[in-house]
């Protein structure tokens, strides 16, 4: 046999056994990551709605339209993952979980879920996915030891409407979210995505509460 031809088939064979290896480790990691993906979600429910008691998809979502009815409205970054409404143990509703994805973070994505209460203001937001820069746009997740407080509790209470990002230290206005020092397109994607899913609530959910 000559040596190329050798050669060939050995980095066929390494080639081969490369691939099969990586497709049996994702085969046995993917149900774990899924698993771990949906307790995040869970988790991020029962933190932004505490007195539901049970989740349930709203009937006849789709995320496709979702996102394709908040893109017409110009948040063409943001998608609507899922929504569930939100029970008490009588099974009467008491709110909306919205979960979103911003591809406008510094640092790739942002996944979060927002509570809307059935006044129709946001009871908080609960991040589930981000990869930002660590002591800068991670201050935007309260389960970071360094996060920044204040911005998170900017959003308690939001009621329906538009808000603008101002630089940490600007004078704020009524409708200005207060971004993070040194993390404002951290600041800016969360809350343009706060904002499609308010619109998203106010054009298929409002009347539901």
């Amino acid at each position: 046999m000559k040596r190329g031809t050798k050669d060939a088939l050995i980095l066929t064979l390494i080639t081969l056994v490369s691939g099969f290896c990586l497709g049996a480790a994702h085969e046995v990691t993917k149900q774990p990551i899924a698993a771990a993906q949906e307790k995040a979600t869970q988790e991020a429910y029962r933190e932004v709605l505490p007195k539901a008691k049970s989740f349930e998809e709203v009937s006849g979502f789709s995320s496709s339209k979702a996102t394709a009815l908040v893109k017409k409205k110009g948040y063409d970054k943001d998608t609507v993952d899922e929504v569930m409404e939100a029970k008490d143990s009588s099974g009467k509703s008491i709110g909306y979980v919205i979960t979103l994805t911003s591809s406008a973070g510094y640092g790739g994505n942002i996944t979060f879920s927002m509570g809307i209460d059935k006044k129709g203001n946001m009871t908080k937001y609960s991040i589930t996915s981000i990869s930002e820069t660590a002591g800068l746009g991670m201050k935007s997740t309260e389960d970071d030891k360094n996060s920044d407080k204040d911005f998170c509790d900017q959003f308690k209470g939001l009621k329906n409407g538009t808000y603008s990002v101002v630089k940490h230290g600007a004078d704020k206005g009524e409708n200005d979210i207060e971004a993070i020092s040194g993390a404002t397109i951290t600041s800016r994607a969360i809350t343009t995505a706060v904002d499609a899913g308010f619109t998203y609530y106010n054009s298929e959910l409002k009347g539901g509460n």
